[in-house]
């Protein structure tokens, strides 16, 4: 089993390159056409040639604005996120359009 792994990382790298190259937007693709970098992953993906030169320049890859990392603006959103029974506003709202209320 062992004696296949090799094998096995190059055809995963291989999909991932091709996948990716083809889910971008043609505005995002650097130095060549999309079709070009297409045929390139392709031909060449057996030798790793063509998806480690997808991978390293074919891709304009956008840093965050504010420098932080996917995880810290997951975080930061979550922080922000309110539960409809911890909200105050959404709970007056309840009591505005319950019947039994006595207001």
């Amino acid at each position: 089993m062992l004696r296949y792994l090799p094998f096995l990382l190059v055809l995963a790298l291989w999909i991932y390159a091709f996948v990716d190259c083809l889910n971008t937007p043609e505005e995002e693709v650097r130095h060549l056409p999309k079709v070009v970098w297409v045929i390139i992953i392709l031909l060449f993906g057996e030798v790793l040639v063509g998806p480690l030169a997808w991978l390293i320049t074919g891709k304009v890859r956008h840093a965050p604005a504010n420098g932080s990392t996917p995880a810290e603006r997951h975080r930061d959103a979550a922080e922000r996120w309110v539960a409809p029974d911890d909200n105050p506003e959404f709970l007056k709202s309840l009591e505005r359009d319950d019947p039994r209320s006595d207001g």
